[in-house]
Parts: structure tokens; C-alpha cells; sequence
């Protein structure tokens, strides 16, 4: 069975809804976002996970218990969210008033991680589950998520400004054709 990879962010969390950058620091879901999470489990149910991989941070470990796959998970270090050092709390706002020009996905974050060293630890992960086949399920997070995306086809971290993700939402990582050489976005941010 070709390699089909289902990218999930997490369910809604307070920062996510106040605009707060959250990288690693590690807050629960809100109440409506653990119900995310259990629609999410609904629309997933009909799939067969051959492997089911989350982020060692409480939002996706929550997000993959409650859409029902806690108990097959596999903790995965690379699936944690953008560092954001000096900007994590922070809203695009108040990281403006410092730094007018800036953009994440061109400068990364002070005090942590930079657009190379995100993209050097997707392409890791994508290393790892190219050697897969069948059904993988991601549990992760916004900016992350993202970055992935654009390395899995091939496009430097910079685009993935252009791809958004909304809480407990779905993409769908493929090949076209099923041809390894020809990975595809089936769906995004669905």
C-alpha cells in the first residue's frame, strides 16, 4: 500500500484563540477544542492507521487521545512545533512593534529556531516516513505542520507562509500517481 500520510494540528488552546505564538510552550486544549478533537476521531474513523505519530506536547497528545488514538501513538520528538524563543506569548502584534518587517517563516525566532534548522528537522521526519508504507497518522501543530508540507513537496520553508492550518484539521500527504518521486498535497487544512 502506498504511503499516505494524515497531517492533524491540534485542537483549539486559549493562545490559539487569543493569538498568541505557542510553540513550545505546553497548554492544554480549550473545551471546544478537546470537541475538535472528537470530531476530528469521527472523520478519521474510517481509516486504518498502519502507524499513528504525535508530537511530545500535551495539545496534540490530547487532540490524538481524544480522536481516539492514544493508545497506538508514538511519541515523535520532529513533530513539535516551531520554536519560538523570545516570541513565544507573543502576538504578531507585539512582535511588530519590535520588528516591523518581520516574518516567521523568513527569520525565524530569536533565542530559537531558525528557518534552516526547522526545515533540517522536517526533512528528517520526512526521511523517516518515506521508509513507510500504508496510512500514517501525524498528530502535530500550526507552524510545523506547515513546514512540512511545503518540504514535502519540495518548497523551501519561506512558502509555508501561504499554507494555513485550522485546529484540528486534516491534510493529506501522497504521491501522485503513487510514484515516490512525485509527492503531492491530496488535501489541505480540511
Amino acid at each position: 500500500m502506498a504511503l499516505r500520510i494524515h497531517l492533524m494540528r491540534h485542537g483549539e488552546t486559549e493562545w490559539s484563540v487569543s493569538g498568541k505564538h505557542t510553540g513550545r510552550v505546553d497548554i492544554p486544549l480549550t473545551d471546544h477544542g478537546e470537541q475538535e478533537a472528537r470530531r476530528l476521531g469521527l472523520r478519521l474513523r474510517p481509516t486504518v492507521f498502519d502507524y499513528v505519530l504525535v508530537s511530545p506536547l500535551q495539545r496534540a497528545r490530547q487532540t490524538c487521545e481524544l480522536a481516539g488514538f492514544g493508545q497506538v501513538a508514538e511519541t515523535e520528538p520532529n513533530l513539535i512545533e516551531w520554536d519560538n524563543g523570545d516570541y513565544e506569548g507573543l502576538t504578531h502584534a507585539d512582535v511588530f512593534k519590535r520588528r516591523p518587517d518581520w516574518n516567521l517563516f523568513r527569520d525565524g525566532c530569536p533565542s530559537g529556531e531558525s528557518p534552516a534548522e526547522i526545515s533540517a528537522r522536517a526533512d528528517r521526519l520526512i526521511d523517516r516516513l518515506i521508509m513507510l508504507d500504508g496510512n500514517v497518522a501525524l498528530f502535530s501543530h500550526s507552524h510545523f505542520g506547515r513546514v512540512l508540507g511545503v518540504r514535502w513537496i519540495g518548497l523551501p520553508v519561506r512558502a509555508g507562509q501561504n499554507f494555513i492550518l485550522y485546529t484540528a484539521s486534516l491534510s493529506v500527504l501522497c504521491y501522485q500517481h503513487e510514484h515516490v518521486d512525485e509527492p503531492a498535497i491530496e488535501s489541505w487544512n480540511g
